[in-house]
């Protein structure tokens, strides 16, 4: 099965009983114990079995051997419960409802809310969204300038759009909304603080109880957990992290003569520590400036900030909001489900590993994880829901799990010889003909690979030269030993740490970053970010275009 097959292997096109889809019953494998520095999952949490094994299995969380207590009559019980309101929970949601089931979706903050995010729409973020939805878009990109951590900037254009820019506030409200008409109930200002699947809050064995942070139990048939990177769905179902890095952000108003100049065109910026790289989106009257590292990179991560935004000629205008977030990437045998729960997007750590670009795995397997989660709450017994959320997680490692596996490997590339990446998509037509082709959706980083032999064959050179043992990245990429992702904190300590962790003042402090994230920006060692003659890639005159545009 391709990827693309994959991302469409919803419950509609899998054989008879809820039958692994076609060619991967045979090649699913057993999942190995926790790693050492995996998130350790709830108690009671297992590996993922083959679907050979599901009837063998009967562990606290879906089986009991006392007899089912009735559920009480006037004690509602929803088919599907989402948690988190983003691109992934809103996707989901909508996923269910549109098959008729009955589905609450809990956010904790309010809508519309921001989210550190570059904004970024590429094809298959596009190709995900439900019928009839219109992009809120602010700008639609017809140039790239690359630059090498501020030197050789040259720019690439096309004559058809690449992708589009959003603000997250307004394209998840709207994702949300669209969840809303298809008959999804949306309760916002709820915090989410376990979830169980046995104990006194579960009254049968197919239900799941969503407990909330002023006591209500929701109940529910399945639960998909779409709560974020630093969710507490994830640490339930023991989701293992192969990757973690720092995302620093600023949104910064520009007057007019400033955003003509950017007006259509990006900005990537390869990044003086390895693996890191900069950008920036214009957005009508506003720039969204940012840079990604690996943790525990902070001190580094933040110089690279604010030299980047100094030479870009941005250090005199204020910004109205400076966040910092740090992105989750799964190892490649991190569990995708327990019991009656799935998770998707961020919370399951599925992103791009060498871009970190969200946006589309959220969809994707946010709509997979709706389609799936329906017949998990269908299932009456343990084995048929196991089944369920084995298919859910075949289709995700089927379809995004090759394109992390491609990922990872462009990261090691990219660490290693920025440089030679740089001059490939600046000087080779080729290279920038598949850079506008993945960014539209008319291919993939895993369907290139698939139906090009010699970039297969590059690969597999650098596959035995590099160490990718982890799954996601060079092996342990800003991951603590021992890691779990950890449960969010109070809005005014996330505030409090933002603070530190961005360039200059925040007008308006985020919910969305972390404590942890805030640490690694405002503290660490020097990591010795590389100097040299620079070039001013910003709004000064522009490099010459490259001739052969798309």
């Amino acid at each position: 099965m391709s990827s693309e097959q994959a991302e469409n292997a919803g419950p509609e096109n899998t054989a008879p009983g809820g039958a692994a889809p076609e060619g991967l019953t045979d090649a699913v494998p057993d999942e190995p114990a926790e790693a050492a520095d995996s998130p350790a999952p709830d108690a009671g949490a297992r590996a993922e079995e083959t679907p050979d094994a599901v009837a063998a299995v009967a562990s606290p969380e879906v089986a009991d051997d006392d007899a089912d207590t009735e559920v009480d009559a006037d004690t509602e019980v929803w088919d599907v419960v989402v948690v988190g309101a983003g691109p992934g929970g809103a996707s989901a949601a909508y996923a269910a409802a549109v098959a008729g089931r009955r589905v609450l979706l809990l956010e904790k903050s309010e809508l519309p809310r921001y989210k550190t995010c570059g904004g970024g729409i590429i094809g298959p973020s596009r190709d995900c969204l439900p019928p009839g939805f219109e992009l809120p878009l602010q700008d639609r990109v017809h140039a790239v300038t690359f630059s090498l951590d501020g030197r050789f900037a040259r720019t690439r254009r096309s004559r058809k759009m690449l992708f589009g820019l959003i603000n997250r506030p307004e394209f998840d409200a709207q994702l949300v909304e669209h969840a809303q008409k298809a008959g999804a109930e949306l309760r916002t200002g709820v915090t989410v603080t376990r979830v169980e699947q046995h104990g006194p809050a579960v009254p049968d064995r197919r239900t799941v109880a969503v407990v909330l942070a002023d006591g209500e139990t929701v109940l529910a048939r399945a639960v998909v957990g779409a709560d974020g990177s630093a969710s507490r769905i994830g640490a339930h179902v023991g989701v293992k992290l192969g990757q973690v890095d720092l995302g620093l952000e600023a949104e910064i108003p520009v007057p007019p003569s400033v955003a003509e100049d950017w007006k259509g065109r990006v900005l990537i910026d390869w990044g003086p520590m390895p693996g890191s790289y900069g950008w920036v989106f214009p957005k009508g009257d506003t720039l969204t400036v940012g840079v990604i590292s690996a943790r525990g990179e902070g001190a580094a991560t933040k110089r690279y900030m604010e030299d980047f935004v100094a030479r870009l000629g941005l250090a005199g205008f204020e910004p109205t909001i400076s966040s910092g977030h740090l992105t989750r990437c799964r190892t490649d045998d991190s569990p995708l489900s327990r019991g009656r729960v799935l998770v998707c997007g961020d919370a399951a750590g599925l992103l791009e590993p060498w871009t970190r670009e969200g946006i589309s795995y959220a969809l994707r397997s946010g709509r997979l994880a709706g389609e799936w989660a329906v017949r998990v709450a269908e299932a009456n017994d343990a084995v048929d829901a196991r089944r369920q959320a084995l298919n859910y997680a075949f289709a995700i490692k089927a379809g995004l799990g090759v394109e992390m596996a491609v990922g990872r490997r462009m990261l090691a590339v990219f660490e290693r010889r920025p440089g030679l990446l740089h001059a490939t998509l600046t000087g080779l037509r080729p290279a920038w003909n598949a850079f506008a082709d993945i960014t539209r959706g008319s291919t993939t980083l895993g369907g290139m690979v698939r139906s090009n032999g010699m970039a297969r064959r590059a690969l597999e050179i650098l596959d035995k030269r590099m160490d990718t043992s982890s799954g996601v990245g060079p092996a342990g990429r800003g991951v603590g030993r021992g890691e779990r992702p950890a449960p969010e904190g109070g809005e005014a300590a996330e505030a409090s740490e933002a603070k530190g962790g961005a360039v200059g003042p925040a007008a308006e402090p985020t919910a969305d970053v972390t404590p942890e994230a805030g640490a690694e920006a405002g503290a660490g060692a020097d990591t010795g970010a590389s100097a040299g003659r620079r070039v001013d890639a910003s709004v000064k005159p522009e490099a010459p275009e490259t001739p052969g545009a798309v």
